[in-house]
């Protein structure tokens, strides 16, 4: 299990966003998906940062909160008007497919991630890994498969 490559068990694919656009697309994807964690990419798939859920709620919390239309309204010109690369967090880590789970293991250890993405020899993003999908190994019963 702990050899496990990361390939066998990341998330491939993973919803990206650009770090132009703005914060109205990160606010329709965390609203409509069950992810945590949005990888920024540039116009060549290459990472250049990431969004995570706690970053878009602490920018929540600076908005109204009532649900009148004119606040609705104001929330969502905000939204608008904030770019992701204002937002995303710049210095990340990244592991590659070939990496083990140890490896990773030890990045959400020593860092109090939850998730870090997996990138190639040209850091293109090539997925995500959670820890969510450490657990999902760990606890598998044998001969199921670990992905939900």
């Amino acid at each position: 299990m702990y050899t496990t490559k990361l390939s066998e068990i990341m998330t491939p694919n993973p919803a990206t966003v650009n770090s132009d656009d703005n914060f109205e697309i990160v606010d329709y994807l965390f609203n409509n998906n069950d992810f945590h964690h949005l990888p920024v990419v540039d116009a060549d798939s290459k990472l250049v940062g990431i969004v995570s859920k706690s970053d878009y709620l602490t920018l929540c919390d600076s908005f109204s909160i009532f649900k009148s239309k004119i606040s609705e309204a104001q929330n969502h010109r905000l939204f608008k008007s904030i770019l992701v690369k204002d937002v995303m967090q710049k210095n990340i880590a990244k592991l590659n497919p070939e990496h083990s789970v140890m490896i990773a293991a030890g990045f959400f250890k020593e860092n109090l991630f939850h998730a870090i993405p997996v990138v190639d020899a040209e850091n293109k993003l090539v997925g995500i890994v959670t820890t969510f999908d450490l657990l999902n190994l760990a606890y598998a019963e044998p001969g199921v498969s670990s992905k939900v």
